[in-house]
């Protein structure tokens, strides 16, 4: 069993229960069973989930320990949550376990072990730090993606006589089929974040490329302009040196809103109607476009909801202030007892239905939208500008998204959209 978690590693705990526990019944294995589904469809911390995984094969299988471990790179584990042994027993007992004995056996073979006398088996390794409980009967499952092992569950020490039975093994294995549930939503989760800071990273670079890099340039070939009539016509030099000043002021609030675009504000202190205000303003004001917000009292929709729906205001406010041509952009935001609505609309040049210029702008969007519990709608015609909205179920419907017009987080079929 583990102790103190190293460096970079996590562990949980849970108190020691009585040593006898009667035989589940079929209520309590279906009980046991819907606590790990739900755990792992409400995308708890992974940690918070395999510690329901856990106490759950614990309590149905009989044992008096029970533990899962996520391998690392290094030979030892990743995440080591375990059951039926207190703090004071972890910290007494040390660092993490290494990937060796029957935890390697159980990890590179990749099929159950059901022992009745784990230090019996000549695979067992033989060695345990002086505080960790003796282990006797034990159960292993490996818990796979298909041919890939990505961690082991097992239990150790049935309080009732006998050992393990078939009956365990098959329950132990439904645990670590849910457990590699969570293992592997956890994965796309952060693949999903590392996408979103590379969207974030590229649409920061065509920002500095589209606007700063080329006033930028114009600012250096108008020098060296400057520096050519300085002897020849002072006039023109000091024309030039004006220019020079007045495209190094714009460089400057383009700059600045790029940097402030970066990371949204502290909405909870300035509020997202604020928040959208100050920006907008900063954003107009680099671009010489006329940005108009209307929002009246618009309660927050929670922080991470907030956050989402700035980032679309962002991004919409942006392609328009890049693309669209339009004198004027307006942004307006609502909110009812049932309903949360963002919309952005400019009056440029517009896009074809089916035909929108490629990037990654809508798709950013989408993924915001999805993020908020939204439904995100794009319409657009040559000539006619470009709208954006966004439509937020809340109140009793709060969490879930709205079905009209699409799914959760995607422009409606009917529609097209984003410009880049």
């Amino acid at each position: 069993m583990p102790g103190r978690a190293a460096a970079g590693s996590v562990i949980s705990v849970t108190t020691a229960r009585p040593d006898t526990q009667p035989v589940p019944d079929e209520d309590q294995v279906l009980y046991r069973v819907s606590q790990a589904v739900l755990a792992v469809n409400r995308q708890l911390s992974v940690r918070d989930v395999l510690q329901v995984i856990v106490q759950s094969a614990r309590s149905l299988s009989g044992a008096r320990y029970a533990a899962l471990g996520v391998p690392d790179e290094q030979g030892s584990f990743a995440e080591f949550v375990t059951d039926g042994i207190s703090a004071r027993q972890q910290k007494a007992i040390g660092p993490l376990p290494r990937q060796h004995g029957m935890l390697a056996v159980l990890l590179r073979e990749g099929k159950p072990q059901r022992l009745a006398d784990i230090q019996a088996d000549p695979r067992f390794g033989g060695w345990w730090p002086a505080a960790h409980p003796q282990l006797a009967d034990f159960l292993g499952v490996p818990i796979k993606d298909g041919a890939e092992t990505l961690g082991i569950i097992f239990v150790a020490n049935k309080t009732a006589p006998g050992g393990f039975t078939a009956r365990d093994e098959r329950l132990l294995g439904l645990f670590a089929a849910h457990a590699a549930i969570a293992l592997i939503n956890a994965r796309l989760y952060e693949r999903v974040g590392e996408l979103s800071v590379m969207e974030e990273r590229a649409r920061l670079a065509r920002e500095l490329h589209d606007a700063v890099s080329q006033k930028l340039f114009s600012i250096r070939a108008k020098a060296r302009a400057a520096s050519v009539l300085a002897t020849r016509d002072p006039a023109r030099a000091a024309a030039e040196m004006d220019s020079v000043t007045a495209l190094t002021g714009a460089a400057h609030a383009e700059l600045r809103a790029v940097i402030s675009g970066l990371a949204p504000p502290d909405l909870a202190e300035c509020g997202l109607a604020e928040s959208l205000r100050r920006y907008a303003a900063l954003a107009g004001l680099a671009h010489g476009i006329r940005v108009n917000v209307t929002a009246g009292d618009v309660p927050s929709l929670g922080a991470a909801r907030d956050t989402a729906v700035y980032r679309v205001a962002q991004e919409a406010l942006h392609n328009a202030l890049r693309h669209s041509g339009s004198p004027g952009i307006d942004i307006s935001i609502c909110r009812t007892a049932s309903r949360f609505t963002l919309v952005v609309t400019d009056s440029g040049r517009g896009f074809a239905p089916g035909a929108p210029p490629a990037g990654l702008g809508l798709s950013s969007m989408r993924q915001r939208a999805e993020q908020a519990g939204g439904v995100l709608t794009v319409r657009s015609a040559p000539g006619e500008g470009t709208t954006v909205r966004l439509d937020i179920a809340v109140g009793r419907l709060s969490g879930q998204a709205s079905t009209a017009g699409g799914h959760s987080g995607q422009a409606n079929p009917a529609d097209q959209g984003g410009r880049r």
